[in-house]
């Protein structure tokens, strides 16, 4: 869909889904409603199993809704709308650094010289330049994450989703990678709807955060983050950004509680 002044990049309305199997339908996604403006970094938190990843797979064209309709508002018509970033890398180990990051364009049919160029332009902005011939074995965590990151990022699209990258990264390797993001984004000015488990990183990546109750997930509340850019790591120092913590942690512990105690009732059943 074309973009329009002043029209969001991302209108999300009555969205809900609902799964089916083995006699009964569980509801993921209960009538959820945002809006994404364009070069906006957005955050989703809630419980586990509250619908955050459902949510971008959705946006993502990977589920389909239930009811509900989801608009991606194009600027650059013949680009990809969305492109993804998982928690597991998902690299293919046969192919090297340089040719798991062209896959994307080369399946759209990109002349090889362009993609190729574009690759590596990538690849030096996320700090792997000289690694475009490397395989994914020859790379640490950290490294691998940051090529799954330039293989979504090559694609060029509207909007770049990313579904808990850093989860399964060590905490240092965590912070490094937090920095680096910050530095991308600031660079490209992408629209990103970013999923992630921890409230700080949600404060220190987001301009905004939303919270999603406890399954089937709603939207509980939407939490401003006015810490002002560019923003690096020392912002967690700061009273405001522990207060934000304590403000978001208020809300989605009623969350995690209700969670818990429906997933242990439902054990006992």
């Amino acid at each position: 869909m074309p973009a329009a002044a002043g029209r969001p990049k991302v209108e999300i309305h009555d969205v809900s889904v609902a799964f089916s199997g083995h006699g009964a339908t569980i509801l993921a996604l209960d009538r959820i409603s945002l809006e994404v403006g364009s070069g906006e970094f957005l955050c989703l938190v809630g419980p586990s199993g509250c619908g955050k990843s459902t949510l971008l797979r959705v946006c993502a064209g990977l589920v389909r809704q239930s009811s509900g309709d989801v608009a991606i508002h194009a600027a650059r018509p013949g680009t990809p709308l969305t492109a993804m970033v998982f928690q597991e890398h998902a690299l293919l180990p046969w192919r090297t650094v340089l040719d798991n990051v062209v896959f994307g364009p080369e399946n759209r049919g990109v002349p090889k010289a362009e993609r190729e160029a574009r690759a590596r332009d990538i690849l030096a902005l996320v700090g792997l330049g000289r690694f475009a011939r490397s395989y994914p074995y020859q790379l640490s965590g950290g490294m691998k994450q940051r090529v799954g990151i330039a293989r979504a990022l090559a694609n060029d699209a509207e909007v770049l989703l990313m579904d808990e990258p850093l989860a399964a990264l060590d905490a240092q390797t965590r912070t490094i990678m937090q920095e680096e993001i910050l530095r991308i984004w600031a660079e490209l000015g992408t629209t990103v709807i970013y999923v992630t488990h921890s409230i700080e990183e949600a404060i220190l990546l987001g301009d905004r955060v939303a919270l999603l109750t406890s399954r089937p997930g709603r939207i509980k509340h939407t939490f401003p983050v006015n810490l002002g850019r560019p923003r690096g790591l020392e912002v967690r120092a700061s009273p405001d950004f522990g207060a934000l913590v304590d403000k978001i942690w208020a809300e989605l512990r009623d969350e995690v509680v209700r969670a818990s105690a429906e997933d242990a009732g439902e054990a006992r059943a």
